[in-house]
């Protein structure tokens, strides 16, 4: 799972891009800085199953093991 994580992070600009992440049932809720450095295809590539954004909102939808990958995101950083 931390490799997902490290690829979702990725997708995501980066530990330096991320203000805030959280799980949300099946989803990753993420406060980003810059929304152009987010790469939906990187993040489907991660094995996220939607990507919405929003400004610098980004929801990424992984499933059941949201609350896991939060946290081990959050381990990255």
């Amino acid at each position: 799972m931390a490799d997902k994580a490290a690829a979702i992070l990725a997708g995501l600009g980066g530990a330096d891009n991320i203000e805030e992440i959280e799980a949300c049932i099946t989803r990753l809720r993420c406060e980003v800085k810059d929304g152009s450095q987010v790469d939906e295809a990187a993040l489907k590539a991660a094995g996220a199953h939607g990507v919405m954004q929003q400004g610098a909102v980004v929801q990424v939808v992984v499933g059941p093991e949201a609350d896991t990958l939060a946290e081990d995101i959050e381990d990255l950083m």
